[in-house]
């Protein structure tokens, strides 16, 4: 059975590909997360989570870009920007304990991001989580 830090990985995947123009994997969303024996609870998170921040991808950009030092959101890498999409909307939509939500952030982006990421992640998260 599938952990939700796995369900997230997926949900990472979904989004990046979603970033990178790719709208119809909508419809396919099912399909992708089976594939990877994403199932039952797990997959009812993961869908939960994809169609949330994919809901409210203008109001989660917008909070990404208020906290950035410099710089827009086309300047974040899609890894980086699907792993913080993610992260915020969980922050403002989930009944999750923040430094959780941060944690499980930071420890994707060790192993799906560039170097940098995890420190940039958790600058942008912990701004977020703040304000």
């Amino acid at each position: 059975m599938a952990t939700r830090t796995q369900a997230r990985e997926s949900v990472i995947g979904l989004l990046y590909a979603y970033d990178l123009g790719n709208e119809g994997i909508v419809k396919f969303v099912d399909e992708i997360l089976e594939e990877k024996k994403i199932r039952n609870k797990q997959k009812e998170f993961a869908l939960d989570l994809f169609n949330g921040v994919v809901e409210n991808l203008e109001m989660i950009d917008v909070e990404i870009v208020s906290h950035l030092n410099q710089g827009g959101i086309k300047d974040i890498g899609s890894v980086e920007k699907s792993i913080l999409r993610l992260a915020i909307y969980e922050i403002f939509f989930k009944d999750l304990d923040k430094p959780i939500i941060i944690n499980e952030a930071i420890e994707l982006s060790k192993r799906l991001a560039s170097d940098g990421a995890p420190k940039f992640i958790n600058g942008v998260l912990d701004k977020v989580n703040k304000a």
